[in-house]
């Protein structure tokens, strides 16, 4: 095995970074295993606009580059890699080819799909998760958006700005989004909505040509944005760390309030956080975890 850490931060969201500055500016010897794709939910995300700090907004990717670079700033080593393997049965811990003393995991939680019969033989193909990412394909095309939370307006918003006419299909009878973001979707023309629905196909042999709902009826459309929720990325820690029915990590420590049911590994973020799910709370997460371990390892508990 590698050098000795003292902390190995896994995920590079808002908790991740804002625990790697913590840690690095206590002269903690910090890794981080940022991921292939590093920086989180806000790579994805358009305007924050409840970030403190901003009056004016930030760009999600804006955000996620000037965390990084105040982390690198104050020493965290950043690998842009995945972590695959991880041994917490032993000390130190073991992650991948590396060692630590002590493990923050922030992984935070991925986009889920409809798990629709036609849904991932179309992805990119006009099936996508990320209207940031792919809207500007769509320009005066007609597209369905899946969902009825804040991600959902958002991707309706988005696309507003580039296709002809926006579809949201959502399964009850009322949205559960911020007022402020449905405000916004009532008032943008180009957006409808179909109530009390759901997908149950997407139509198409070589890209998306529309959608079959439940109750029989058929959306004409070039693209289809999911937008249903998200699920914590645990799965590489089952049988490891506690999960809760929902498999989110649970923080069960009583002295040091993010720990994990192991002694060392600390949890922080969206990872075990299925109430609020905000970027600021992410990062006063990983606040939290970053102080936790610091004293841990101070106490000689390692």
């Amino acid at each position: 095995m590698g050098e000795l850490f003292d902390v190995i931060i896994i995920g590079s969201g808002p908790a991740g970074l804002t625990a790697g500055v913590y840690t690095s500016r206590a002269n903690l010897k910090t890794l981080m295993l940022a991921g292939e794709k590093w920086g989180g939910q806000l790579m994805l995300t358009t305007l924050v606009e409840n970030y403190p700090g901003f009056a004016q907004g930030i760009q999600g990717p804006d955000l996620m580059y000037a965390m990084r670079q105040q982390a690198e700033k104050f020493g965290v080593m950043i690998r842009q890699e995945n972590a695959t393997e991880v041994n917490f049965a032993t000390k130190p811990f073991e992650v991948n080819a590396y060692r630590g003393k002590s493990v923050i995991v922030a992984t935070g939680a991925a986009f889920n799909w409809l798990n629709l019969p036609n849904e991932q033989r179309l992805i990119g193909r006009g099936v996508s998760s990320c209207a940031t990412c792919d809207a500007a394909f769509f320009k005066n095309k007609k597209v369905v958006v899946v969902g009825g939370g804040d991600a959902a307006m958002e991707e309706a918003l988005v696309l507003a700005k580039h296709a002809a006419e926006i579809t949201i299909v959502h399964r009850r009878q009322e949205f559960r989004a911020s007022k402020i973001m449905q405000d916004r979707v009532f008032a943008e023309p180009k957006i409808k909505i179909i109530w009390n629905a759901q997908v149950r196909d997407v139509l198409g042999e070589s890209k998306v040509e529309g959608v079959v709902l439940t109750d029989g009826q058929t959306v004409k459309a070039e693209g289809m944005f999911v937008a249903v929720g998200h699920s914590p990325a645990t799965k590489l820690f089952a049988g490891k760390l506690d999960l809760d029915e929902k498999s989110y990590l649970k923080r069960l420590g009583q002295k040091y309030k993010t720990m994990s049911n192991v002694d060392g590994v600390f949890i922080s973020g969206d990872v075990h956080d299925h109430i609020y799910g905000q970027a600021v709370t992410a990062a006063g997460y990983g606040c939290e975890a970053a102080l936790d371990a610091e004293r841990w390892l101070a106490e000689g508990q390692s």
